[in-house]
């Protein structure tokens, strides 16, 4: 599901965490890696089902309605729009979303205060009433009503953030990137999208691609950055003028060493694709100043390592 930008971004934690002496060992610390990618996962579907938890409450609410002793007309005819929304039907009835619920024990029974705090504001909305009587029924208008839904009511909700941060504490920096998954879910699903077919699909560059290539290579990221610290920390001794590297922030340090790694060990990878990755990392992990000093260092590296004919590429358009 994952995108390898933010498995790159998982990594410098985990790497953050080995080198600061959180991790003893190794072995551990990959396997601890790989569980904090797989939480990013429950939480992508813990979203999806607050959501349609929400929907599930309201259905319950217009049923009652419409027992009380003295139901208004409204609420003897409700409007069904919502009920029959065709990406709510989707989403719903995907295999892989019941499999995953049940898998991860996801359940909304003791949320039922916060849920109908949710369900107030949404019904309450003027996206909602615009919604209801549009007089249009499609797939598009449906999708577009849950994406204006879930990124103003659910996304945002205090309730629903507040339930995730109890649950698990790393959750507070993975909902946001969890939230970007559910949304694009949601804008990528077509009309003919099969009940059987994965959600997280979506996010498959190639169907016949390896579904543990991704694996290896956050496995392998991580391995070669540790195996080979001290000698990325010699080759970036080299390259600092009248500056120790023990006056450097550790998590610039582990950028420029993941970027060795790519660079020295990943065959595949372009050298302007890893320089712009990295790059990007200190947008959000690293200061202004250090995004000129993290560039200016690689630069120098791949240029002394290129002309040491140490980076190895292959494949057509790699070199540059």
């Amino acid at each position: 599901m994952l995108g390898r930008r933010h498995f790159r971004a998982k990594v410098l934690q985990g790497l953050y965490a080995f080198f600061q002496g959180g991790e003893p060992r190794l072995e551990q610390a990959e396997k601890n890696l790989l569980q904090s990618i797989d939480r990013i996962t429950e939480l992508y579907f813990l979203q999806i089902s607050f959501f349609l938890e929400v929907v599930n409450f309201y259905v319950r609410r217009m049923e009652d309605a419409k027992h009380k002793y003295y139901p208004t007309y409204e609420e003897l005819n409700p409007n069904p729009k919502l009920l029959a929304n065709l990406l709510v039907e989707k989403l719903s009835g995907n295999e892989d979303y019941l499999t995953r619920i049940r898998d991860y024990k996801i359940s909304w029974t003791e949320e039922q205060d916060n849920v109908r705090k949710v369900f107030q504001r949404i019904r309450e909305s003027k996206e909602h009433r615009d919604y209801l009587y549009s007089g249009e029924n499609s797939f598009r208008e449906d999708q577009e009503f849950v994406v204006r839904i879930m990124k103003k009511y659910i996304l945002r909700s205090p309730e629903l953030q507040f339930f995730c941060e109890e649950r698990s504490i790393h959750w507070v920096d993975d909902f946001d990137v969890a939230a970007a998954f559910v949304l694009k879910t949601i804008r990528l699903l077509s009309p003919d999208f099969p009940s059987t077919t994965p959600l997280t699909s979506v996010f498959v560059r190639d169907p016949e691609e390896d579904p543990k290539e991704e694996h290896r290579f956050i496995l392998d990221l991580f391995r070669m950055t540790v195996i080979h610290s001290e000698e990325f920390e010699q080759l970036i001794k080299g390259r600092l003028k009248n500056w120790e590297l023990d006056r450097i922030a550790l998590t610039d340090i582990i950028i420029i060493k993941m970027a060795l790694a790519e660079l020295l060990f990943f065959p595949t990878i372009p050298i302007k694709v890893t320089l712009n990755e990295y790059i990007e990392l200190t947008k959000h992990f690293s200061t202004v100043k250090s995004k000129l000093f993290i560039n200016g260092i690689l630069d120098k590296l791949v240029s002394d390592l290129a002309e040491e004919d140490r980076i190895k590429k292959s494949g057509r358009g790699l070199i540059n």
